[in-house]
């Protein structure tokens, strides 16, 4: 099975790093982020990748060139165009799945200690066109119970909320829902497929984490430095 990967945007909410890289090569530890993807895929036996390149996609290529060489990955660098969104990137590389009935999709920021054989196991099993990893964000306010007279009548914490993880499995059936440049797999696919009974969630309540800031940037190698074993099962 192929592994997608989603690594053309700006990363303007990283913008001290990335004016000068794309979001993928931000390091966690002493590896850009994008290298901890493809080893937790690997570690699961998924070593074919196709790298969806945009935003400084020649950097990124250039500098992942020497990382793959000290593994068994067969990595294709696909120019999928600097202005495209997320579900116009994966049209793109339609031609490269053709002989896949399905296959792996995640973004270029996101880690998760997800089995990822039980996630493509559960979506075989389901048998929909789309498999996504629900995992929780726990909400870091208090919920407040306002009456009509404008009086606090409750204080309480809110549950943590699964959320969208990425780590997909998609069917190659997908492709009939992404229409061109400007799809957008999140609002324009999703939503559509829940519409048509075609997606599932597989809930995972392990590690995850997504860098789309500096703050998380600088926590994700907190927790690096702290050697969870949770995260670090591919090393």
């Amino acid at each position: 099975m192929k592994l997608v990967i989603l690594a053309g945007g700006y990363g303007t909410r990283l913008a001290e790093e990335t004016v000068l890289k794309p979001k993928p090569l931000v390091k966690i530890g002493n590896k850009p982020i994008i290298w901890h993807i493809m080893k937790i895929y690997s570690f699961f036996g998924i070593n074919d990748f196709i790298i969806c390149l945009g935003y400084k996609g020649h950097i990124l290529k250039k500098e992942l060139s020497k990382y793959k060489k000290n593994e068994k990955w067969n990595v294709e660098f696909v120019n999928t165009g600097l202005n495209t969104m997320t579900g116009g990137r994966l049209k793109r590389v339609k031609k490269f799945l053709k002989n896949d009935k399905n296959f792996c999709l995640t973004y270029g920021d996101g880690l998760c200690d997800v089995n990822i054989k039980k996630l493509i196991n559960f979506h075989i099993k389901k048998n929909k066109i789309t498999t996504v990893t629900a995992v929780q964000q726990k909400n870091r306010y208090g919920v407040l119970i306002i009456d009509k007279t404008s009086k606090i009548q409750l204080i309480k914490e809110k549950p943590a909320e699964y959320i969208n993880g990425g780590f997909f499995v998609l069917s190659n059936k997908i492709f009939k829902y992404l229409k061109n440049d400007k799809t957008i797999f999140e609002k324009d696919c999703l939503p559509k497929l829940v519409k048509n009974k075609q997606l599932m969630a597989y809930k995972h309540n392990g590690f995850w984490a997504c860098m789309d800031t500096m703050r998380e940037k600088k926590e994700l190698n907190k927790i690096w430095k702290s050697k969870q074993k949770a995260w670090k099962i591919w090393i």
